[in-house]
């Protein structure tokens, strides 16, 4: 399997939002405002929809493309793919 260009930006996305739920759990641990702690609720899903934007787009830019120039497989299946890996949006 290759490793696409945007994994490791992905990761490092990831990584940092790992980082900040465990900060949100102690948050709650530590009875901090709700406000507050929705706020950060809402930064770390922000970065995870944008860390599955960027992958989504990755694959079809680079894998679907790649398979509709190499021609290769049965002509729908990167067509079915595409519609498959868009429902992620």
């Amino acid at each position: 399997m290759t490793t696409h260009a945007t994994h490791p930006e992905i990761i490092k996305r990831l990584k940092r939002a790992e980082g900040h739920l465990k900060s949100i759990i102690l948050m709650l641990e530590s009875d901090r405002e709700c406000l507050e702690i929705a706020q950060q609720l809402q930064a770390v899903e922000k970065a995870i929809t944008n860390a599955k934007k960027t992958l989504v787009h990755d694959h079809i830019d680079h894998c679907l493309a790649h398979a509709v120039k190499k021609g290769g497989r049965n002509a729908g299946d990167p067509i079915r793919e595409f519609k498959e890996i868009t429902k992620y949006l």
